[in-house]
């Protein structure tokens, strides 16, 4: 059986995918809290539309979805995000690189919307496949024996 809180998930992730963020209106309550918001985004609804907007028309991110777990009010989900380094948001210059960035998600639903979101992601994992840190026990030789 799905419980409304999958039922809901599932819809943040298509308006992820489709960047329809006009959508979220039916799906996140205006008093939304966003645990995991990047720093100085707007609280709420609009907040998390930020959010969402940026995911999907800069980064271009998609998710695989791997395993959502749902009880009472709460669904956990377990995704890779998948995109490309296009945006220097990490703090250097964007290297065009693909990367997959492992993460896991809780929503919070009260009364048919979602009104919680905590996310965990692996971002230094991302740093490593970007090319920003270097991968440990790797050779630090480009691989046309150049010298950096």
């Amino acid at each position: 059986m799905t419980t409304t809180a999958e039922r809901l998930a599932w819809k943040v992730l298509d308006v992820l995918h489709s960047g329809d963020v006009a959508a979220l209106e039916g799906v996140v309550s205006d008093d939304f809290v966003d645990h995991g918001a990047p720093p100085g985004l707007p609280s709420g609804r609009a907040g998390y539309a930020a959010t969402m907007r940026w995911l999907h028309d800069t980064l271009q991110i998609r998710y695989e979805v791997h395993d959502i777990v749902a009880a009472g009010d709460k669904v956990a989900i377990r995704a890779t995000a998948h995109g490309i380094h296009r945006d220097g948001h990490l703090g250097f210059a964007p290297t065009g690189k693909a990367y997959a960035l492992e993460t896991m998600h809780m929503y919070r639903e009260r009364d048919g919307l979602l009104v919680e979101h905590w996310g965990v992601r692996d971002e230094l994992g991302v740093l490593r496949q970007v090319g920003a840190l270097p991968i440990p026990g790797a050779d630090p030789t480009p691989a046309d024996g150049a010298v950096a």
